[in-house]
């Protein structure tokens, strides 16, 4: 048989999980700086602009986690 090494698997799942607890803190800060609340905004007033802003954001901070997390 031979030796299955989990490591990376595990390593994969553990830094995945913490990138996304970091992009939902970074959310969550967002939220409570700006005067509205960003998703209703988004969803029931079709705030377009708003949802390209946040969407940049959210991708911005995604590659930064992204790249921190790779080394």
């Amino acid at each position: 048989m031979e030796n299955i090494n989990f490591l990376p698997i595990i390593n994969s799942i553990i830094y995945s999980v913490l990138g996304v607890v970091i992009l939902l803190v970074f959310y969550l800060i967002i939220e409570k700086l700006t005067p509205e609340k960003t998703w209703h905004e988004i969803a029931n007033n079709k705030n377009v602009a708003l949802a390209i802003i946040f969407g940049s954001f959210i991708i911005g901070i995604s590659i930064i986690i992204g790249s921190a997390v790779h080394g």
